[in-house]
């Protein structure tokens, strides 16, 4: 299942270098010569090991499904959660902006043929949805449609897999 990852035309490079120093740490292979040889530092190859065997028992539990080895294997090499301020508006609020905007302006009462994000940003605000919003925000909502947490081609992959 990884090499099929690392055939992948689209697949990260950051997820790419993880699948690699993985599957050199499968063939025993000290950190330090993993890292020259991948062109990362000792630290980064001792991470995603560490990562990787800490998450064994996980794996090997999933192992008898493809499509939920895929899912443990986007979890076991995925980012981590990184600490900063909490995003500023909820799943819900912004799932209310996407709904508004599939709604007809008219319906609203406003006098356009079709939302702008500033029609849309006011029009959340008019209806309690938000306190206040940019509608450089909106327009970030309606374009990223809010990705999956597991990276994209390893969710092709795990796809392909269980058709």
């Amino acid at each position: 299942m990884l090499q099929g990852l690392l055939r992948q035309h689209s697949c990260p490079q950051a997820l790419a270098l993880r699948v690699r120093i993985v599957l050199a740490a499968a063939t025993g292979q000290r950190n330090e010569l993993v890292a020259r040889q991948l062109g990362c530092t000792p630290k980064t190859v001792r991470k995603w090991r560490a990562r990787w065997a800490a998450a064994l028992s996980r794996l090997a539990a999933a192992e008898a499904e493809p499509h939920d080895l895929c899912a443990t294997i986007a979890v076991v090499l995925a980012d981590a959660a990184r600490t900063g301020a909490p995003g500023t508006f909820s799943a819900e609020q912004i799932v209310q902006i996407i709904n508004l905007a599939c709604t007809p302006p008219t319906e609203a009462g406003r006098p356009v043929d079709a939302w702008t994000p500033r029609e849309l940003a006011d029009e959340a605000v008019k209806r309690g949805i938000v306190s206040s919003i940019s509608a450089r925000s909106v327009e970030r909502f309606l374009k990223s449609g809010r990705a999956a947490a597991a990276p994209q081609p390893l969710l092709a992959e795990c796809q392909n897999q269980s058709s």
